[in-house]
């Protein structure tokens, strides 16, 4: 099973990016998507995630700049990030819960590669 996250960059303050986090084929059903961060010398926290049915859970810092949404036909989550600022740089990381695999495998957790976001003031 392997989370592919890309769409990390370099970009000025108020500037916007996209992350994308797509699956491996042989995933069958994923409960609970989201994107975590780490920026230097901080522990990682959640950014948001987001459930099967939609419902979503955001960091305070980040509530009404960034806006994630899956594919559940996919299993592929992405993070629209607007009106980034310098504090919003980190390592940007995809994570997927309860993850059913073909053909009956399960895994509690799957943490996918960082992608970088770096926000120049």
């Amino acid at each position: 099973v392997q989370l592919q996250a890309s769409g990390g960059g370099a970009v000025q303050a108020g500037g916007s990016l996209r992350l994308s986090c797509l699956t491996s084929e042989n995933i069958l059903s994923i409960t609970s998507m989201g994107w975590y961060r780490q920026a230097p010398g901080k522990q990682r926290e959640l950014v948001a995630d987001i459930t099967t049915g939609g419902s979503t859970n955001y960091l305070d810092s980040v509530k009404g700049r960034f806006t994630i949404s899956r594919d559940n036909d996919e299993n592929a989550v992405y993070l629209q990030m607007n009106n980034l600022q310098p504090e919003d740089t980190a390592v940007y990381y995809c994570k997927a819960e309860n993850v059913r695999v073909r053909p009956a495998g399960f895994l509690a957790i799957v943490w996918g590669q960082g992608t970088l976001v770096t926000v120049s003031s």
